[in-house]
């Protein structure tokens, strides 16, 4: 039986009809990498929906990965290395029109959690293959931190040992004509997501070895 990876990605939202995140995820959806199978889960973009949502996803799927992705306006791939227990909202609103200001996302949870992913190898490896990343210390406080603490939380709470953690993708092209700002091609995006999921389950294997 194959292990699981699972993959999310956010639906569009902006008034844009399409969001990178899960297109770039959908491109793995029930591949076997390594013999991990992957499945790719879109996220809708509700404030009282993501938590649930990403509990489930764990509770019925029991994977040995999670990446979580987003879109953000940034020039390049970035591995977020912690998420806050936080949302709040001064330009932006959820697609149900939820626009929190400064509110608490868990009144008994931490004020943050470290992703679990090898953020620090998957970095050096997509710069061996030329493409521009970062590792992020802020994910923001919207819906892509928000599916990110609730995650990470999960994990910690039931003692989960796996790696997991958030990546924000760039825009893509067609979405920023007449904008003046960064993007990234989606064929880039794919095969940024491949390194980061090949590199953690190296991560992982050697893990287990010792």
């Amino acid at each position: 039986m194959s292990k699981r990876i699972i993959l999310t990605g956010f639906e569009p939202f902006g008034g844009s009809d399409v969001n990178p995140s899960i297109v770039a995820c959908k491109a793995f959806n029930k591949k076997i990498i390594d013999g991990y199978k992957i499945k790719a889960i879109e996220i809708p973009l509700r404030y009282n929906e993501i938590k649930n949502i990403i509990e489930r996803i764990l509770t019925e799927e029991k994977p040995e990965i999670v990446i979580c992705t987003g879109q953000s306006p940034r020039s390049v791939i970035s591995l977020e290395r912690i998420a806050i227990n936080i949302a709040s909202l001064e330009k932006s609103a959820y697609s149900c029109g939820t626009k929190p200001i400064d509110e608490i996302l868990e009144d008994n949870g931490k004020e943050g959690y470290f992703s679990t992913l090898p953020i620090r190898k998957i970095k050096e490896c997509l710069e061996e293959n030329k493409i521009p990343c970062e590792i992020s210390n802020s994910a923001g406080t919207f819906g892509c931190n928000q599916i990110f603490y609730h995650l990470m939380q999960f994990i910690n709470n039931n003692e989960i040992n796996i790696p997991a953690g958030f990546i924000h993708v760039p825009s893509l092209p067609e979405q920023v004509i007449g904008k003046n700002s960064p993007s990234m091609t989606l064929e880039l995006i794919i095969h940024a997501l491949e390194i980061a999921i090949t590199t953690t389950i190296k991560h992982l294997q050697e893990e287990n070895r010792e």
